[in-house]
C-alpha cells in the first residue's frame, strides 16, 4: 500500500439523507463555546494519555512525549487565541489544566527543555 494509500479516507455514509440534515441542524445549534471547550478538553485528555497519566495499568506504555509535546502546543494555541472570545470564566480552568500538563510534561521529560522551549511555551511564555 503506498502513503497515499494509507493516508486517504472515504467516508460512505449510511445515513439517509434527513439524517444528515438533522446532523447539521444540531451542529449549528452548539454555542461556538461549547465547540472550543469541547475540543480543549479533547487536547487535554489525549495529551495526559500520552504523558503517562492514563488511569489504566498500561498507562506507561501508552506514554509519547513528542505526541504529548504536539497535542500540548495545539492546546496552548488553542486556548490563548480563544481566551479573548470564551471569557476569563472558561478561560481560566482551561489555562489551569494546560500548565498542569506543562508542568507535567517537564517532570516526564528526561532531557529538560530550556525556560520558554517547552510544549506550547511560545505561546503561554515560561511555566515553572
Amino acid at each position: 500500500m503506498s502513503t497515499s494509500d494509507r493516508n486517504s479516507h472515504v467516508f460512505e455514509s449510511t445515513a439517509a439523507p434527513a439524517d444528515v440534515s438533522a446532523q447539521i441542524r444540531d451542529i449549528s445549534e452548539v454555542p461556538a463555546i461549547e465547540v472550543i471547550t469541547t475540543a480543549a478538553v479533547h487536547l487535554m485528555s489525549a495529551a495526559a494519555v500520552k504523558l503517562g497519566l492514563a488511569a489504566e495499568e498500561n498507562a506507561q506504555e501508552l506514554k509519547d512525549l513528542d505526541e504529548a509535546r504536539k497535542l500540548i502546543t495545539a492546546l496552548a494555541g488553542l486556548v490563548t487565541a480563544a481566551a479573548p472570545e470564551i471569557g476569563s470564566q472558561h478561560a481560566g480552568p482551561l489555562r489551569d489544566g494546560l500548565r498542569s500538563l506543562q508542568l507535567a510534561f517537564r517532570e516526564e521529560s528526561t532531557i529538560p527543555d530550556a525556560p520558554g522551549k517547552g510544549p506550547g511555551e511560545k505561546y503561554t511564555g515560561p511555566v515553572n
